[in-house]
């Protein structure tokens, strides 16, 4: 049976009210059992509630009460789906998840292909597995928009990609996405010498004609660490390649900027760093559409940080810095840094190379706390304080992906504190306003639930 494991209840919430703790599961709402926290938020979406609850002991529950319509309950799960994470069918040539280190936890070895937690959280699906009822039930909930990860738009060429029969189904599945009324955002993740050059016109030329239902197109580098055992042999792009790439993006843009005034199609940050090239400019990335894809990143940062006003005037006391980063952003942060002329301000950019998994995996997403131990260690000097990449540490947890925790690195380094930085807003904070700078983490999750505020309930008869 499907149910909801409770994680956090809100201070002061309904569900306090209620008098819900962690560990209890909701089983179902009015008589609905639930798969996932769509069709709770659906069912909460009433006046009249009877929720049954089952409590860590496996006792059940009634618990009738009256609501206002839009009013939240005020919990978090421990998971967006309470029926399981649908996993990827698929064994892709490119397949990060396939390269982590085989000892890593078990949740870096899931590889979730499942339509809610693309439309709910922004994950990519190949659309391989679904089914007809998948669609329906995204037409009857409104479920858009979802993020499909198209890699390609000739079947032939998917379905060995992918590994997949049904890959070669794409146009087909997108064409039923679009029948359902959903919207979708997209993304290539391109190899060199396999689905670039004349099949990325191809794939351009087809997604494009699939507007307005395509939101957006972004084309990202394929990455590959030191623990890829597919027999396939990938590329990686070098700098001529990624150059080549960027010509080919900066045509379509400017055509597609001179029909619609939107570029519509963008590329991740590490073509331009390989080409040595600067990102585009604001206006080219239309808002950031995909940033959490990491596209645009790069340009985000810098406008925060530029319109961030520095806090002091300077410091009565030296303070010495050290911002952790991957190598390919150092030079950013680096001219950033040096932007930021204050008395007794000293930055040392701190490039760390991921050893963990390989060197050729240059963004600081990726890294880990003993990697960035090793390199801070070895560097003599000063330090008052130590700038770590929060996008490093695990969503709700002070985690690295090699499980240290980041008091675990705070306990290496006694004689620094060690801060998390987000975006350009935190960095220019943290140049200017040392002694105040603090980012707190707690309270966040991978699973936050607002009731029904981002759901619209299906009028009566749909």
């Amino acid at each position: 049976m499907s149910k909801g494991e409770i994680i956090r209840v809100a201070e002061g919430s309904l569900a306090e009210e209620l008098g819900l703790v962690p560990g209890d599961k909701v089983v179902s709402i009015n008589g609905t059992k639930l798969r996932d926290i769509i069709d709770l938020s659906f069912a909460f979406a009433e006046d009249e509630i009877d929720l049954l609850i089952e409590h860590a002991d496996g006792e059940q529950e009634m618990i009738s009460f009256d609501k206002d319509i839009d009013e939240e309950l005020g919990a978090e799960f421990a998971s967006a789906v309470f029926d399981g994470i649908r996993r990827c069918a698929n064994n892709c040539y490119f397949c990060f998840v396939n390269m982590v280190a085989p000892h890593m936890r078990s949740s870096l070895h899931i590889k979730d292909d499942d339509y809610r937690l693309s439309f709910l959280y922004g994950n990519f699906v190949t659309l391989t597995n679904m089914v007809e009822a998948d669609f329906r039930r995204i037409e009857q909930l409104h479920l858009s928009p979802l993020y499909v990860s198209v890699q390609c738009m000739n079947p032939e060429l998917r379905a060995k990609m992918l590994r997949c029969k049904r890959a070669a189904l794409i146009s087909e599945q997108l064409d039923r996405l679009e029948a359902a009324g959903a919207d979708y955002h997209t993304q290539v993740v391109l190899c060199a010498g396999l689905n670039d050059g004349p099949e990325l016109e191809r794939t351009i030329r087809e997604l494009v004609a699939r507007r307005p239902h395509v939101l957006s197109l972004a084309i990202v580098p394929v990455g590959i660490t030191k623990f890829r055992t597919d027999p396939y042999p990938l590329r990686q792009f070098d700098a001529a390649g990624a150059a080549a790439v960027i010509d080919e993006a900066e045509r379509w843009q400017a055509r597609l900027r001179t029909e619609t005034g939107r570029t519509f199609l963008y590329l991740g940050d590490e073509f331009y760093f390989l080409a040595g090239r600067e990102v585009p400019s604001e206006e080219y990335y239309d808002g950031f559409p995909q940033l959490d894809n990491g596209i645009g990143l790069t340009r985000s940062f810098l406008k925060d940080f530029a319109e961030t006003e520095s806090v002091g005037a300077g410091y009565e006391e030296p303070v010495y810095l050290d911002v952790v980063t991957g190598t390919s952003v150092a030079p950013v942060l680096e001219r950033l840094a040096q932007s930021v002329q204050l008395p007794n301000l000293h930055v040392r950019i701190v490039p760390v190379p991921n050893e963990y998994f390989g060197t050729t995996v240059n963004v600081s997403g990726l890294l880990t706390g003993g990697d960035i131990t090793r390199t801070l260690k070895a560097l003599p000097g000063k330090r008052t304080g130590i700038l770590i990449p929060e996008p490093a540490l695990r969503a709700g947890e002070d985690i690295f992906l090699d499980d240290m925790t980041l008091g675990e690195l705070r306990a290496q380094f006694p004689e620094a504190r060690i801060e998390p930085v987000q975006n350009g807003v935190d960095y220019k904070r943290a140049l200017t306003d040392w002694t105040h700078y603090h980012k707190a983490r707690a309270g966040e999750t991978a699973y936050m639930w607002q009731s029904n505020a981002a759901y619209t309930k299906p009028a009566a008869g749909e």
